[in-house]
């Protein structure tokens, strides 16, 4: 161990005598962790909460959509299908039939998107219809058609596995009294939960061909869905795709749907960082305090190490050694404390919300590695360039005036 530092150590346990700069000391590494453990809980509730509601919408949706512009359906599209899946960076791509319906229960009534899925294409890129919470899919030899009911939406209609529940659809059929609108009797057979209160609230799901035939689309669907491999390539992949689509047709990505949610959950990410980083620089101001008050202090002492020999970077290296232990030790701890609390909050689901508000039951808390480095990097930035001023004072201390009256 090379002296500098083992000065710097002495220094930082202060004597009896010098119990007040002790007690600054400790106030220095306290606001440090303090400062840290608050980034760090700060960044990953953000971080946590845009990850969660992007994989709800993502799960519940798609990363792109083709659509018609007529509103008459994507015609051929079982020929447009091979062609969007043979581009790059696409997974797969799902036909959808879907409208705006009236879902009539046994006691009560709701409103709801009926959507058309061809399961054996879509189970893939849907866990919740992998994993029903109750029942089964629907089976097209069955005697009755069946229908999955969102578990919110099920709840509204006072709806059950095995219930009969009525659809009223838009589209109308002509009778001798006039237009009527389309009705159709399903059985409940399957029960299904995203996450996603806005899906699980309004959505109804039904086989493809039996929503085509009820929506007269006429062997057309309203939309084909696209995953992706890197969901954040949408925008090119996009381009890929509308090289080879219809002219009537047209392609939105899911970062264009929800541009207003993610656009405002990044910008308050970086206000977050910035606001709470002035915590990290008012104890920054204690570390320069601490220090100032430490050459006031150990002038004689400094004025002998002058005297035996040691140079003015050698003293300059024990002040900013001291500094920088004051800086990593505050951004140990704090980082320690903020990882723990994220992890407690993981666990035991500490802070609940108001799921059909912010789509989620409780505030998860998951920090980057990225962003971790930046908070570290940043905070020991901030406590080191806070040692450069005490320290060159230190460094300039004559020791002839400092032992004149020794």
């Amino acid at each position: 161990m090379n002296y500098e530092l083992f000065i710097a150590k002495r220094y930082l346990i202060a004597k009896r005598k010098q119990a007040f700069i002790s007690l600054i000391t400790f106030i220095s590494v306290l606001g440090i962790a303090i400062g840290v453990m608050a980034l760090i809980i700060a960044i990953a509730l953000i971080t946590g909460f845009q990850g969660d509601v992007q994989e709800k919408i993502l799960g519940s949706t798609s990363h792109i959509m083709i659509s018609d512009y007529s509103g008459e359906g994507l015609k051929e599209y079982e020929r447009l299908l091979p062609d969007v899946e043979d581009l790059e960076g696409v997974v797969g791509a799902t036909p959808v039939a879907y409208d705006t319906v009236l879902l009539r229960g046994l006691y009560k009534s709701s409103g709801a998107i009926l959507r058309g899925l061809d399961f054996q294409r879509e189970k893939p890129f849907s866990p919740w219809l992998m994993d029903l919470e109750r029942g089964r899919l629907p089976e097209p030899e069955s005697g009755r058609s069946g229908i999955l009911l969102g578990r919110d939406l099920a709840f509204a209609v006072g709806a059950g596995i095995g219930d009969a529940v009525t659809v009223l659809s838009a589209s109308s059929r002509l009778t001798p009294i006039g237009p009527m609108p389309k009705t159709k009797t399903f059985e409940v057979t399957g029960i299904f939960h995203t996450g996603l209160y806005e899906f699980d609230s309004s959505t109804a799901v039904i086989p493809l061909p039996v929503s085509q035939k009820l929506f007269g689309l006429n062997g057309s669907v309203s939309m084909i869905n696209v995953r992706i491999e890197d969901i954040f390539d949408a925008a090119a992949v996009g381009e890929r795709i509308e090289s080879i689509i219809p002219e009537a047709s047209y392609v939105t990505t899911w970062m264009e749907m929800n541009k207003s949610l993610f656009s405002a959950l990044k910008l308050e990410k970086k206000l977050l960082f910035l606001t709470i980083t002035l915590i990290v620089l008012v104890a920054a101001l204690n570390i320069i305090a601490t220090l100032v008050l430490l050459v006031m202090e150990k002038s004689r002492d400094i004025g002998v190490l002058k005297a035996m020999g040691a140079t003015s970077p050698n003293i300059r290296k024990i002040f900013f050694l001291q500094g920088a232990m004051i800086g990593v030790i505050g951004t140990a701890v704090g980082t320690f404390l903020g990882l723990i609390w994220c992890w407690l909050a993981n666990t035991f689901e500490l802070i609940k919300v108001p799921v059909d508000i912010y789509q989620i039951s409780y505030v998860p808390f998951r920090i980057s590695l990225i962003d971790l480095f930046w908070i570290i990097g940043v905070t020991l930035l901030i406590c080191l360039t806070s040692t450069l001023f005490p320290s060159q004072r230190a460094s300039k201390i004559d020791p002839v005036k400092a032992l004149k009256y020794e």
